[in-house]
C-alpha cells in the first residue's frame, strides 16, 4: 500500500519530537516529556489554557504579558518560576522587572491545579503552558512544549541585568547572551519578534535627544522620520513613566510576521530592533520572514521550544511550590 505524505503539521509536529530529543541529552531535559502530567493531572495542560483564554478575551494585552513573563523566567536562572517569587532582593526587585505583568494569570491557573491535582503542576510549567497558548490564541502558531519542570528555590535581584537584554544592545552583545544562554544567531532573531505587546517609553528614549526648548529630536537615523514623530508625540520630554506604546505599530495584538515588515521599513521599536536589519549577519532572515509568515511560524515553534527548556530543573534542584510566590519553605 503507498503511504501518503505527511500533512505539514505532522512534518512540523515530528520536527519538535526529534529536536527535542537532540536537546534532551542533557540529563535535566530526558526528564522531560510530552505527556509528563498523563497520569497524574491529565487536565492539567487544558486548565491553564482555559485561565489565559479566559483573561485573554477580557484583556487583549495578556498574551503579550505572558510571553515576556516566560522570557524573563528563563534568561534569568532558567525557566524555573524564580520570578514569580516575591519578597526583598529577588527578581521582581529589580527595576526591569517593575513593568512584567501576567503575574495573576498564573495565580489564577495555579490556584485551579491546585484545587484538582494538589501539589502536582509546578508553577515553572505554567508560565511555560500559558505563554504557548497566549501565541496561539493571538494568531500564532500551535507549538507542543514538554512538562516535568520543577520550581526553583533562588530568585536574585543581582542575577537579572546580567542576563537580560537590554533594548539598546548591539547585535555582538545580544550575540553573547543568547549563546549564554545555548541559543543560536537564527534563535535570536526569531525570538526578537516583538510582534505582540507593549513598552514604556523609556524602553526606546535612547533614540531621542532633547533639544535646547525641550523638544525630543531623532539621533537614530536608522528609524523613519515619520514613525519617529508619532513616537516622539507619544512620549514627549514630560511623559510620565506609564506610558506605553504598542511594539507593532500596525497589528498590536495579532502575532504575525509584521515585525520583520516593520523592520523592513525601519519602523523596530528598540534599537535592538534594527540592529538586526542593518547587520548582513541577520539582514537575509529578516527579508525571509518578512514575505513567508508560514515560514516563521515554523521556525518560531522550533525556537520557542529550545527557549522553553534553557535551565530546567528537575528532580531534587527544585521543588512544586504549593504558591507560586513563594518557596514552600
Amino acid at each position: 500500500m503507498e503511504k501518503k505524505p505527511l500533512s505539514p503539521t505532522l512534518h512540523f509536529y515530528n520536527f519538535l519530537i526529534l529536536g527535542f530529543f537532540s536537546l534532551a541529552a542533557s540529563p535535566s531535559l530526558a526528564n522531560l516529556s510530552f505527556n509528563f502530567y498523563a497520569a497524574s493531572c491529565p487536565n492539567a495542560e487544558s486548565m491553564v489554557r482555559n485561565t489565559v483564554r479566559a483573561a485573554s478575551s477580557t484583556d487583549p494585552s495578556v498574551p503579550g504579558k505572558l510571553l515576556r513573563l516566560l522570557f524573563h523566567d528563563c534568561f534569568v536562572e532558567g525557566c524555573d518560576a524564580s520570578v514569580l517569587l516575591e519578597g526583598n532582593g529577588t527578581e521582581r526587585s529589580d527595576p526591569a522587572s517593575t513593568s512584567l505583568g501576567g503575574f495573576s494569570v498564573i495565580t489564577s491557573a495555579k490556584r485551579v491545579l491546585e484545587i484538582f491535582c494538589p501539589g502536582t503542576v509546578s508553577c515553572a510549567d505554567i508560565i511555560a503552558l500559558a505563554s504557548r497558548d497566549a501565541v496561539e490564541f493571538a494568531g500564532g502558531p500551535v507549538v507542543q512544549i514538554p512538562t516535568g519542570r520543577r520550581d526553583g528555590m533562588v530568585s536574585a535581584v543581582s542575577n537579572v541585568r546580567p542576563n537580560i537584554v537590554d533594548t539598546s544592545f548591539t547585535l555582538d552583545e545580544m550575540i553573547k547572551l543568547f549563546s549564554s544562554k545555548g541559543l543560536s544567531l537564527n534563535d535570536l532573531v526569531i525570538l526578537s519578534a516583538h510582534t505582540i505587546g507593549s513598552a514604556h517609553c523609556s524602553a526606546f528614549s535612547d533614540r531621542f535627544k532633547a533639544d535646547s526648548k525641550g523638544q525630543l529630536t531623532l539621533i537614530d537615523t536608522s528609524l523613519d522620520s515619520t514613525y519617529a514623530k508619532q513616537l516622539m508625540k507619544r512620549c514627549p520630554v514630560s511623559a510620565n513613566g506609564s506610558i506605553t506604546v504598542n511594539n507593532d505599530p500596525v497589528t498590536s495584538e495579532v502575532f504575525d510576521n509584521q515585525y520583520f515588515r516593520n523592520l523592513l521599513a525601519h519602523k523596530g521599536l528598540f534599537q535592538s530592533d534594527s540592529v538586526l536589519l542593518n547587520d548582513n549577519r541577520t539582514k537575509e532572515q529578516v527579508q525571509d520572514f518578512a514575505t513567508d509568515q508560514v515560514k516563521f511560524f515554523s521556525s518560531w515553534g522550533q525556537s520557542f521550544l529550545k527557549l522553553t527548556t534553557i535551565g530546567v530543573k528537575v528532580d531534587d534542584e527544585g521543588e512544586i511550590r504549593q504558591s507560586c510566590s513563594f518557596t514552600n519553605g
